[in-house]
């Protein structure tokens, strides 16, 4: 049996549904709130992928791997039992395989390779979305990535529909195809489009013909759009994003439209954030704003408790703002 089909029959016998790597967003702390959140309406992610590790000179630390996916102390699971891929970014095969075979030693359970990041720090140093313009480079990093990983470890790829336009979809298909990836996570729009709507769910269905599974992803803001996203890139499996982070139960609502998770039921999650580790207070409170700032698209609560606390610098005066006496 192929390690493709092995992992075809193991991971992907049902529709899988996985939270999106999102830099600067869904870091470990986001990840720990969103996962036991999906877990607790019995609707848990199948898994969640890193933020992107940058590979550029050599081979990197343990504790490199260790700051982007503390979850690798404790069996790449998150503390609801979410298992997390270790994604990597970078443009030279042979130290991208070096760094994947790194990240398995200290105990990854898969790697995903980024070729889908459009910042433009990172494109200017050949890196994300940018070597979809050298699809013989993806295939020879995924490739050699999938030579260095120990067999039972898979290899995935997420990639755009192409850099500045689609014109080379056939060539990035066809570096997939010759890579040895284990499957493929599309995000629907190319570079040039950014995140700006709509995405292009009906363009991944040139890739479905391929003998991996492959995963939608982008603009899925609602149980609608994932129905819709479903049937337009002719695939089961998605990936979601800033919709899961704006509606934290849009992963039970798509399958049970009927569960909703209320505001009220989101405060001791939001307690929990703010109780989170970070690096100071500030850099909390930062991070707590983005995220509020977010769920106001999807909680009218959310948009009010902003305007109190949007110059609030003090912790617990935030907290007491959720929790009332």
């Amino acid at each position: 049996m192929s390690s493709v089909t092995h992992f075809s029959q193991q991971l992907f016998s049902h529709p899988v549904r996985l939270l999106a790597p999102m830099e600067g967003l869904t870091d470990p702390l986001m990840r720990q709130i969103l996962t036991q959140i999906a877990t607790d309406l019995g609707q848990p992610y199948d898994w969640c992928v890193s933020e992107f590790i940058r590979v550029t000179q050599h081979v990197l630390p343990a504790h490199v791997f260790y700051k982007y996916v503390p979850e690798l102390h404790t069996n790449s699971k998150t503390a609801a039992g979410t298992p997390i891929h270790v994604q990597l970014l970078g443009s030279d095969p042979v130290l991208m395989a070096e760094n994947a075979l790194m990240a398995c030693e200290l105990g990854a359970v898969a790697i995903d390779i980024n070729f889908g990041c459009p910042a433009k720090t990172v494109n200017n140093h050949r890196g994300g979305s940018v070597l979809l313009d050298e699809p013989t480079l993806m295939r020879d990093i995924i490739s050699a990535t999938r030579l260095a990983v120990p067999t039972p470890i898979p290899v995935s790829a997420k990639i755009r529909l192409g850099y500045t336009d689609t014109d080379n979809m056939a060539d990035i298909r066809q570096a997939i195809a010759d890579s040895g990836a284990d499957w493929l996570t599309i995000h629907a729009r190319t570079k040039t489009q950014g995140y700006k709507p709509p995405a292009y769910w009906e363009k991944i269905v040139g890739f479905t013909d391929l003998p991996i599974p492959v995963i939608a992803n982008g603009e899925i803001w609602n149980r609608e759009h994932a129905i819709l996203c479903m049937n337009q890139a002719n695939t089961p499996h998605l990936m979601l994003g800033r919709g899961a982070v704006t509606r934290p139960d849009l992963i039970a609502n798509i399958n049970h439209p009927q569960t909703q998770l209320s505001w009220q039921q989101l405060i001791p999650h939001q307690i929990t954030f703010l109780q989170g580790d970070a690096k100071n207070d500030k850099v909390l409170i930062g991070r707590y704003k983005q995220w509020l700032g977010m769920l106001s698209k999807g909680y009218v609560e959310a948009n009010d408790l902003f305007q109190v606390i949007k110059k609030q610098k003090d912790k617990q005066q935030i907290i007491k703002q959720l929790q009332p006496d």
